[in-house]
């Protein structure tokens, strides 16, 4: 069963400094263009994980989103009191060196103080692990645990996204062949109602021809506007559509070849038709192809 290129996981990692969170969010794309929006990870572990997930996800525009909750507990999360300082240094000055235009609560040097301090707390500088803190080499298989059980809720979504888009695009190639079918017998009316146009436009202009130079010439004329090939190749595609996406594990690509020839041998019969019933069921059959081609676009 085919997957689709949009997908949502999200795994939680306990760790001796605090609780990790990871987000995997992807949407379709050309090849597998990873962005981890973090720089909790150390290098070390960066490049691996980095496979891991292409290897898994294969294709689409990965944003991977880590977050980390600090247990507050034990030394390894200390409050940075020397940066602590120089803020709030460099803050009360420069809140002394603002005019004074209104009195306000602020203006209490105590509330002012417990303003500061507990603005300057929630920067991330001040407390919680540092980049190089958060996650060590002994978090390492509790971190890939986490990134295994984000990608394994990722797969399941694409799965499911997978099965809504196989639903949809077999059935347009259902009504697709249909159509087809409605223009194979509109076909034999075409040639009669051709045929009849022109022997009308021949006695309106009053010109006597030969009538078997007539017939050679009408032969050569409707032979022109045939469209059998046309209905013979769409079908073929049709077929090799319905092979690639049940028979490939990631046929993604390859159906958007198909749909490029299907789109020609749509695009021909309406050049060809020349009669306006299987003109309409042309533009039906485009409209049917342009949605497959659509959807098509986010299969793995």
């Amino acid at each position: 069963m085919i997957k689709s290129m949009t997908g949502y996981g999200k795994a939680e990692a306990a760790l001796e400094s605090g609780k990790l969170t990871v987000e995997i969010r992807t949407l379709n794309g050309k090849s597998a263009d990873i962005s981890v929006k973090s720089s909790l990870l150390p290098k070390e572990m960066d490049l691996p994980l980095r496979r891991k997930i292409a290897d898994a996800l294969v294709r689409g525009t990965i944003d991977v989103y880590l977050s980390f909750e600090p247990s507050g507990q034990g030394s390894r999360l200390p409050v940075d009191t020397e940066l602590l300082k120089e803020y709030y240094s460099a803050l009360s000055e420069l809140r002394e060196s603002l005019p004074k235009v209104h009195r306000s609560v602020s203006e209490d040097p105590y509330l002012a103080d417990n303003l500061l301090l507990t603005s300057l707390l929630r920067l991330p500088d001040i407390t919680g692990a540092k980049k190089s803190e958060a996650i060590t080499a002994a978090d390492s298989e509790a971190v890939e645990k986490a990134f295994d059980d984000a990608l394994a809720a990722v797969d399941a979504y694409r799965r499911k996204e997978g099965a809504a888009l196989y639903r949809d695009v077999t059935s347009r190639i259902a009504t697709i062949l249909s159509l087809y079918d409605e223009i194979e017998r509109l076909d034999t009316e075409r040639t009669a109602e051709v045929r009849g146009r022109l022997a009308k436009s021949l006695e309106d202009l009053k010109i006597k021809v030969d009538p078997s130079r007539f017939e050679q010439e009408m032969i050569f004329y409707l032979e022109k506007l045939d469209i059998n090939e046309e209905k013979v190749r769409l079908r073929q595609h049709c077929s090799y559509f319905m092979e690639t996406i049940d028979g490939e594990p990631y046929p993604g690509k390859k159906l958007g070849f198909i749909i490029q020839e299907m789109g020609r041998e749509i695009n021909t019969t309406g050049s060809k038709a020349n009669f306006a019933p299987i003109q309409k069921l042309v533009v039906r059959a485009k409209d049917e192809l342009e949605k497959i081609r659509e959807q098509s676009m986010n299969i793995l």
